[in-house]
């Protein structure tokens, strides 16, 4: 047997017969003497060892090949390797031609063969199904290299399944990557890309200056796109769900999304674009009351096939939205109707992200993305990947920006084919397009298509690119469009004339001109649109919303969830830790953190909401308290209880997530926006893990209302508090979701109640696809999780809501003694508990819980204070230093309703990290904080 790792390259294919036989005693001799046979054949066996029997089309051919000639057909062998692995290298990918070919690997004098060489040899012994036109190894190796050095390049030698790769090779040599259209589709072609340029021409010259980061260079990015909808709507897919930046986006959403060119001119005039949106509904258009710059807006596209089309609303941040559009793709794939695992249909819907050549190696967010393309909670059977490839990013050229040959390159990591298409031959974009969505249907595999341009002006069109890349720019002022090198083809083919392709660029400019014509009539009613927030957003979601769940109800649940198959081994120690959860219900014990979280779930179920959890550990919990997946302690098979509540009409999923923060966060939020039902759920490992999608709170989660008009409903676990494990593993950084507080934007909680946190839990569910719905960021605990001044009884859970602020039971009953009010949020609240007990000796203070930070509760704090007329002082008590944390939030609020009595702070002093690196210094300081806040 060979122990050839790399079998499908091997050679021994290529003998047969006395050949074979030949081939196989030098082996014999290589064994025992290498030196003593040919130095090729010495090499061939060191690299793919012994030789193998073959049974392949190819045998008859070689027979004839004289034993003196093995070296030769070896290096024949080299060379059409060579041609399918470097081909791409030597290919005509570049249209201004302004890189090297590198064409070394593939000249004949390489391997040392000569012309006469290959024309002795048959061409079966160089590929399968050889074309008729083909007639001998020169022939051959001719059609080779036409094949993969032309406009479309390829790399796939990177791809682990031999299925996979033979598919791939086999396409390209039958010749099946090719558009052949018609005439008609070829002047319908050309008329396309006339419009492409035309509207960008069009706003250059009527809005002098304005920006818009044009397509221009890359003005078949929208042809690709038109192929993908074409075929699409062919498969009768349900939406195609497209990711891009800002650079092409106007052209897109014209062309694409079918946005009328009057609303675009519309929005560069300053009119109001209503007037021009379609009366048909087939265009959907939000817009927050904050607004956003117009290419960064997005669209949904209803059309007449029954298929949407919808374009994401996008921040400058580049590539950020990759994940936003994965999520909502799963979303749109699933049926999360029944109980049980969603129903997942991959061929539903898919998505297509537009990348940028400097963007797509140097943000993390891409590899983050690709990792999880195929984890089974993430994957969305392929996504079509697009680097619209300018060759520049802003000012920098390619050698400063990325170490790798391609800007493609990390795709090939991730066992992605790549296709490199130069993008002034649009039917070669065509051909690839046609490609990659028959890639993605029969593999269910994410593809990437470099798709390789230029960029006809500077970054925004008030830059001047000469300043900076003066050589790529001069060659660019010289290059002609694709629209002006299509054209010529045609014409050259006879299909029309120069005149014809003339006129048509006057009659797409005349159009143009006549939809600005109309915008124009509408100039008077320009006006300034209003940025105030809505009435409805500021007041908020209804007050102290029920939450409460039925006793009967609830104990069933619970005894539901601890019921297994006959033939499931649950592991000994949780099954009795578990078990213990009966408890509550027989007069014994509180329901802790997590089994409060677990009914929760159960009854949300019940009431129609699906729910979905993800992060890293999330099924376990990363404090093992958690437990929503079961593992067979024998099988390893998993089971979910959730999955066996009766009532329940909707679907649950609880996964693990890749050790990856922002793009989950993404992709979690797109899910929410794409199925606004769904409870969504990130738990981060610790509450600081989530500094790593940063990017997605303050771009997404909190300003999308306000931007564009979407609403989401995504809740956010942050584990927090501080027990001395250091400074990474205490702070969340709450401040930071507390300063992007405002306009009602989202719920910030910093819970102490295990009943509190259940009704939370309820009340979010219930406003999810309301009007009032919004995020809800949960500062969550760790050592509070199986604390009992945490837990709750069963009729906490059964009547009641969530509770904004908390009073500390045996404190502030006798309200004249009164002088110093405590407020504290989380763990510092249950420490200052545990201090008080009943309360005996600290008659001068009173101690209160504010477990909703945002909307801040001003007018229960206020009523609270005014109850004691006598206190003096106002203290909020925190764990975090001075600078962190919620004391700045809070202060303002707090001066508010002091009603002229002292406010002070309590907690550890402004520090630059949130915690001390050691146990014992920990211990200190948190006994300063709490007897300094006790004390008369």
């Amino acid at each position: 047997m060979s122990n050839n790792a790399d079998a499908h390259r091997s050679p021994y294919a290529a003998f047969s017969g006395p050949n074979l036989g030949y081939i196989m005693e030098m082996y014999e001799l290589f064994k025992t003497s290498p030196e003593s046979i040919d130095a090729e054949l010495a090499e061939m066996f060191s690299r793919f060892g012994a030789p193998t029997m073959s049974n392949t089309e190819q045998d008859k051919a070689v027979g004839a090949v004289a034993p003196g000639d093995f070296g030769k057909v070896f290096s024949a062998y080299q060379l059409q390797t060579a041609i399918r692995t470097y081909g791409h290298l030597a290919a005509d990918i570049y249209p201004l031609s302004d890189r090297p070919k590198d064409s070394t690997r593939l000249e004949l004098s390489t391997y040392g063969l000569t012309e006469s060489d290959l024309q002795a040899m048959p061409a079966s012994l160089f590929f399968k199904n050889v074309p008729a036109s083909v007639e001998d190894g020169l022939e051959a190796v001719n059609y080779l290299k036409s094949l993969y050095t032309g406009k479309i390049a390829y790399e796939f030698d990177h791809v682990i399944d031999e299925e996979e790769r033979n598919w791939i090779q086999s396409k390209i040599e039958n010749g099946n990557v090719s558009a052949t259209l018609s005439v008609d589709e070829k002047k319908a072609l050309l008329e396309r890309l006339t419009k492409i340029e035309g509207f960008e021409k069009f706003i250059h010259r009527t809005f002098v200056g304005a920006k818009r980061f044009s397509i221009e260079g890359l003005d078949t990015l929208v042809v690709f796109l038109d192929e993908l909808v074409r075929l699409s709507e062919e498969q009768k897919m349900k939406k195609v769900l497209i990711g891009m930046a800002h650079r092409g986006r106007l052209n897109v959403l014209t062309h694409i999304l079918n946005k009328p060119y009057e609303t675009m001119f519309a929005q560069f005039a300053g009119v109001p674009e209503e007037p021009f949106l379609p009366t048909d509904g087939s265009l959907e258009t939000t817009r927050g009351w904050f607004g956003d710059v117009k290419y960064h807006m997005g669209a949904l596209y209803k059309g007449q096939s029954g298929m949407q089309r919808f374009l994401a609303y996008n921040p400058s941040h580049l590539e950020v939205v990759n994940p936003v559009v994965t999520g909502q793709t799963r979303a749109a794939q699933e049926n999360t109707d029944n109980p049980g695992i969603p129903v997942l249909e991959t061929d539903a819907a898919y998505a297509v992200l537009i990348h940028g050549d400097a963007a797509f190696p140097g943000q993390g967010i891409v590899p983050e993305s690709f990792n999880y393309s195929r984890v089974r909670g993430f994957k969305t059977g392929g996504s079509i990947h697009v680097i619209a490839n300018n060759m520049i990013g802003f000012t920098t050229e390619y050698y400063d920006s990325r170490s790798t040959h391609y800007s493609s390159d990390p795709a090939k990591g991730y066992e992605v084919p790549v296709l490199h298409v130069n993008a002034d031959s649009p039917e070669s974009v065509i051909a690839a397009a046609s490609f990659a969505f028959e890639y993605r249907q029969k593999f269910s595999k994410d593809i990437l298509i470099d798709l390789l341009g230029y960029r006809r002006y500077g970054h925004n069109e008030m830059d001047e690119p000469l300043v900076t890349n003066p050589v790529m720019y001069h060659s660019i002022h010289e290059h002609p469009t694709v629209r002006a090198l299509y054209g010529s083809e045609l014409a050259s083919e006879n299909i029309l004339t120069e005149e014809d392709v003339t006129k048509l660029d006057a009659s797409v400019f005349a159009t143009m001109q006549a939809a600005y014509d109309k915008v124009k009539e509408h100039t008077s009613e320009k006006t300034l649109i209003s940025n105030s927030t809505p009435e409805e957003v500021l007041a908020g979601y209804p007050r102290d919303l029920e939450t409460g769940t039925d006793e009967a109800n609830l104990r069933r649940i619970n005894e539901e969830l601890l019921i297994y198959p006959e033939n499931f081994n649950v592991f000994g120690k949780l099954g009795k830790i578990l078990k213990r959860r009966e408890d509550p219900f027989n007069g014994k014990g509180k329901i802790d953190w997590a089994h409060a979280e677990t009914l929760a779930f159960g009854a949300i179920l019940q009431d129609g909401n699906p729910i979905r959890m993800t992060g890293q550990d999330v099924q376990r919990g990363t404090f093992a308290h958690r437990h929503v997946v079961l593992h067979d302690e024998k099988t390893g098979d998993e089971l979910v209880p959730l999955h066996h509540i009766s009532g329940s009409k909707a679907s649950f999923v609880a996964y693990n997530s890749p050790l990856t923060e922002a793009a989950i966060v993404g992709y979690e939020f797109g899910y929410n926006l794409e199925d606004q039902k769904v409870l969504s759920i990130w738990e981060a490992q610790y509450g600081d893990f989530s500094n790593m999608a940063q990017v997605m709170f303050d771009q997404f989660v909190s300003s999308s209302y306000s931007k564009w008009g979407q609403q989401s409903g995504l809740v956010l676990l942050l584990p927090h508090a501080y027990e001395g494990q250091g400074p990474e593993h205490s702070s969340a950084r709450l401040e930071r979701y507390l300063q992007l507080c405002a306009e009602n934007n989202w719920t910030v909680a910093n819970l102490s109640s295990a009943a509190n946190y259940f009704h939370i839990l309820r009340r979010q569910a219930k406003m999810l696809g309301d009007k009032s719905m919004r995020p809800l960021v949960i500062v969550s605990p760790k050592s509070l999780l199986r604390h009992p001044l945490v837990g709750a009884d069963v009729n906490d859970l059964t009547e009641g809501h969530f509770q904004t602020v908390l009073e500390q039971p045996g404190t502030g009953k006798n309200t004249d003694k009164v002088e110093k009010i405590l407020f504290a949020s989380g763990k510092v609240a249950i420490d200052l508990a545990e201090r008080v007990k009943d309360g005996k000796g600290f008659d001068h203070l009173h101690i209160v819980r504010v477990e909703q930070l945002y909307p801040f509760p001003a007018d229960k704090i206020s009523d609270i204070i005014s109850r004691y007329p006598n206190a003096k002082e106002l203290v909020w008590v925190q764990e975090e230093p001075k600078n962190m944390g919620s004391w700045h939030f809070a202060n303002s609020y707090i001066r508010e309703v002091a009603d002229g009595k002292k406010v002070s702070y309590v907690g550890r002093i402004h520090r630059s990290s949130p915690s001390e690196g050691d146990g014992e210094s920990h211990k200190i300081e948190q006994n300063r904080i709490l007897d300094e806040a006790l004390k008369k």
